[in-house]
């Protein structure tokens, strides 16, 4: 599989794009499991297919990008909304980045730290991989210049608060299913999700300043655009009510590009066993 990705990771983008959808659809046929939960997830938004159908493709892109993202020539992806970040690193308080399951999340990370990484790194929280092989791959690919990483555990988290008090910058999935006792269920399209909290306590015990963020994918491997919001409704409430607020706004943009979402992620499972270190 390494040498796989490392040959994969020399295909030009369009190329690695075009397998993607390909791959996309035919996991949405072939798994009956991935496409109830695809269709369920989809429905509950109250999307018809005209306005989910693009993300079976990119479903598939997100898997066959990533080699050329880790190990492949770097991407350079456009911007828009920069000044909101210029603005935030300006007051020295540290920046929480809050990263939907939407579009390619793997290049914002990377085009912060080309951007801006040199002066405020980034310290990222990923979820290892399960398999060896890919965990190590996974830590050397996104370890680079003004690039940390942090696993979801107790120490990961104390890493990200160690950072935010530098007056440096963290960025995290928030609609990813956190370990049981770090989340709180509240709705997520009308229906509960197990929610984190991490996002708004690291925002409001920092005084950090949090912005949503996201990598559009271009269609025919066309590259990237990073997205950047100002996200201040989602610290203006305290306790679960952030929470809520967060959710909301996540709904929001995925509505705007629901092509892009991760619809056939398991958002509304239950909640596993807490991390440990």
């Amino acid at each position: 599989m390494r040498f796989l990705f490392h040959l994969l990771a020399r295909w030009p983008l369009w190329l690695l794009h075009a397998w993607g959808v390909v791959l996309g659809w035919a996991v949405f046929f072939l798994s009956p499991s991935y496409r109830r939960r695809f269709l369920a997830n989809a429905g509950q938004a109250g999307l018809r297919a005209s306005a989910w159908r693009a993300a079976v493709g990119n479903a598939g892109c997100l898997a066959m990008e990533l080699p050329r993202l880790w190990l492949g020539r770097p991407v350079a992806p456009r911007w828009q909304g920069a000044e909101a970040v210029d603005e935030a690193l300006a007051l020295g308080r540290g920046v929480v980045f809050i990263t939907p399951h939407l579009g390619c999340f793997e290049i914002t990370a990377q085009a912060y730290a080309a951007r801006y990484g040199h002066a405020h790194p980034m310290t990222a929280l990923y979820r290892p991989a399960r398999q060896a092989w890919l965990a190590r791959l996974e830590a050397i690919a996104r370890d680079r210049p003004g690039l940390r990483t942090a696993p979801t555990t107790l120490g990961g988290v104390k890493q990200m608060l160690k950072a935010l008090k530098r007056g440096e910058c963290v960025g995290l999935l928030p609609d990813q299913v956190p370990p049981l006792k770090q989340g709180v269920w509240t709705p997520f399209f009308g229906k509960p999700a197990y929610t984190m909290t991490l996002a708004v306590r690291l925002a409001q015990q920092t005084g950090a300043v949090t912005l949503l963020v996201w990598g559009e994918r271009l269609s025919l491997g066309r590259g990237y655009v990073v997205h950047v919001l100002p996200a201040h409704a989602i610290t203006a409430e305290q306790g679960e009510d952030a929470v809520v607020q967060m959710n909301r706004a996540l709904e929001a943009l995925v509505l705007q590009h629901p092509g892009q979402y991760l619809w056939g992620y398991a958002r509304y499972k239950q909640p596993r066993a807490d991390a440990r270190d």
